[in-house]
């Protein structure tokens, strides 16, 4: 099967998120996961290097945003592009469908920052009934 036949058979197949064979499953968790989403969302005002995204994402190691960015990578949301220079120079920027995804994830963390005041308050409420 060529590349065009099996890309033309996947378009047609629909996908199911909760199918554990399904490989949405998978980007899902890439894109949902703690360092996903934070890298993704650094990423969409503009393109960074390496260390200034570990920097931006505060708490990630060095080892967890490179699978991380690999991850992305792989599946087509953030595109590297390394520069010939001396020391080697290595930037990272969104697709336009990382853009996309990182727009939508955007507007769920301004979201819930905007809500924490109540999210706060059920922690207390949630706390105070458990210590009884």
């Amino acid at each position: 099967m060529d590349e065009s036949t099996r890309r033309d058979r996947a378009d047609s197949l629909p996908f199911d998120v909760f199918s554990r064979q399904c490989p949405s499953r998978g980007t899902l968790e890439h894109v949902t996961g703690r360092w996903g989403s934070l890298t993704l969302t650094a990423l969409h005002d503009s393109g960074a290097r390496f260390n200034e995204l570990r920097r931006r994402v505060d708490g990630v190691s060095e080892k967890m945003l490179s699978q991380t960015l690999h991850a992305l990578e792989r599946d087509g949301l953030v595109q590297r592009e390394a520069q010939p220079t001396n020391p080697p120079r290595v930037d990272y920027e969104l697709t336009p469908l990382g853009r996309e995804v990182a727009g939508r994830l955007r507007g769920l963390i301004q979201f819930v920052e905007g809500r924490m005041p109540e999210v706060l308050d059920a922690r207390t409420r949630y706390d105070r009934a458990r210590e009884s």
